[in-house]
């Protein structure tokens, strides 16, 4: 679960109690509605033309009701949806008929910059060739992030309308192919193993586009990029002519 995704449940929960209620309370006045003013021998039906009081108190307490969730869920998604932070943890992810590829910025925890128009067989990634920072940029097939921080994700797409589904984060985003999606970042809360999936309808192999996800600690996470790096620089060491992100890959 996410810091976000926790804001998103207690909307969500709280629509359903609400919406529990007023359903309970109308079926129980309907109810009574029906058992007292039911057809009796010998009762004629009367004729009322309403109360003017009641008609703007139970039109009034809606619309506060519905004001309130609007502004609420107006708040909600504008956190979100807001900058990222910082010193959030920057992963530019890859969506392609049928697969998932994670960038993370190498030892200089830098991305390189993506350029979709120079997306290609021989520039998996679109990395600018002018910009220093992609030079030890590495590759995983799996997303590996920390909980307790911050993720920033930049999202491309190199062929069809994917999109970025994560149930247990409370986050769905569609990747559109030549643009770079930024503005979505999350911060975990706990450790676990999840699964990232498209739920756009991308072709044949859809049912089976998925990536994992391991949410560890931060220091499992500083582990874990340590060892990529230097075995990107390694790999880099012995075959000069091979980028480090595709050193690196899983």
């Amino acid at each position: 679960m996410t810091v976000a995704g926790r804001k998103i449940d207690f909307l969500l929960n709280g629509i359903f109690w609400l919406t529990f209620l007023v359903f309970v309370a109308t079926q129980v006045v309907f109810v009574y509605y029906l058992v007292r003013y039911r057809r009796r021998a010998g009762q004629k039906a009367t004729y009322s033309h309403g109360n003017n009081l009641l008609e703007i108190i139970w039109t009034t307490i809606p619309v506060l009701i519905f004001l309130g969730l609007g502004i609420y869920s107006n708040q909600v998604w504008s956190e979100i949806h807001r900058n990222p932070p910082p010193d959030a943890i920057q992963v530019n992810i890859f969506s392609f008929q049928y697969g998932w590829e994670m960038r993370y910025g190498g030892a200089d925890n830098q991305l390189g910059r993506t350029v979709v128009e120079k997306i290609s067989p021989d520039n998996k990634f679109g990395v600018a060739e002018d910009d220093p920072a992609g030079k030890d940029d590495f590759v995983s097939r799996e997303l590996v992030i920390p909980y307790g921080k911050p993720v920033h994700v930049l999202l491309n797409s190199r062929d069809v309308i994917h999109s970025f589904y994560v149930p247990a984060f409370r986050l769905y985003q569609d990747i559109v192919p030549g643009r770079t999606i930024s503005w979505v970042w999350f911060e975990v809360e706990r450790a676990g193993d999840l699964e990232l999936a498209c739920s756009q309808l991308c072709g044949a192999g859809h049912y089976n586009m998925k990536a994992p996800i391991k949410v560890v600690s931060p220091e499992e996470f500083d582990k874990w990029y340590d060892g990529k790096v230097k075995a990107a620089a390694a790999q880099a060491s012995q075959n000069p002519s091979t980028s480090p992100e595709i050193a690196a890959r899983n």
